[in-house]
């Protein structure tokens, strides 16, 4: 329902056709105000066209998106985005690494990847900079140049960039690739902290590996071969069997406290 304010993301019928053929098929998905999301499937799967998809990035090739509670055509889509946070490989990229951590999370509030010699800020905007960096566990970074940081460093630098404008969506984008064991847990246990904040955004996060969701996160949608084969409350959805089916191979799945861990026996 357009202007439905619990509406945050609605996917409806919706698919992503390239060169004959379909990233996405048919898919339906609707994320309410203060879901946690996670969007699990293999390489290729479709996830972050998905994702592209939802914060209209990209038009799908037929079905209905809206954003916010907003149809796709129907208003300035640049504005709708500055309520939402998106922290992937494409804004990680543009950073540059010369500059402190702090500036590098402060800028996000303009959407600028330049210096903040090219904005104003005022002295709260520093102070929300500081407070979003510490809710990522990252204050003690704050004067590190970005380029020093280590890989986990940096992920947890670009969320907390990706609160400044206080969205009312966050995507996370495979926010766990490349990093190590130690820097992983580090992450995870960020997220989960701000998944349990009734204050923090809806969030949606993407992942391959079961044993990268947070805490605390609600939903799961499981995608493969362009079309979301389950999507529901995750205590319901993320089965062995659905897992297996997804990834294509016999697969056994464990759930110890609030995490997931699987293996192929």
């Amino acid at each position: 329902m357009p202007d439905d304010p619990a509406e945050i993301i609605a996917l409806e019928g919706v698919s992503v056709v390239r060169e004959g053929r379909h990233l996405l098929r048919d898919v339906d998905w609707r994320v309410a105000a203060h879901d946690r999301w996670v969007v699990l499937g293999p390489n290729g799967a479709g996830k972050t066209t998905m994702l592209q998809v939802a914060s209209m990035y990209l038009a799908p090739t037929r079905g209905t998106v809206r954003l916010l509670g907003k149809a796709r055509g129907a208003f300035d889509v640049r504005e709708l985005r500055r309520r939402v946070g998106y922290s992937g490989a494409g804004p990680a990229a543009l950073v540059r690494v010369t500059l402190p951590a702090i500036e590098i999370v402060i800028t996000g509030k303009h959407a600028a990847f330049v210096d903040t010699r090219w904005h104003e800020y005022r002295p709260d905007d520093w102070d929300s900079a500081r407070a979003n960096l510490d809710r990522l566990e990252a204050g003690h970074l704050a004067d590190r140049t970005f380029g020093t940081l280590s890989a986990g460093e940096k992920q947890r630098v670009l969320i907390a960039r990706s609160l400044m404008t206080k969205p009312e969506l966050l995507l996370l984008d495979e926010a766990t690739t490349g990093l190590d064991l130690g820097a992983r847990e580090h992450l995870v246990a960020s997220l989960g902290a701000m998944a349990s904040d009734q204050a923090s955004p809806a969030c949606v996060l993407v992942t391959h590996h079961v044993e990268e969701i947070p805490p605390g996160f609600s939903h799961v949608a499981i995608i493969s071969s362009g079309a979301v084969v389950s999507a529901g409350p995750l205590d319901e959805t993320l089965t062995t069997e659905a897992l297996s089916d997804a990834f294509g191979i016999r697969l056994e799945m464990r759930r110890e406290d609030s995490r997931f861990h699987a293996w192929s026996p």
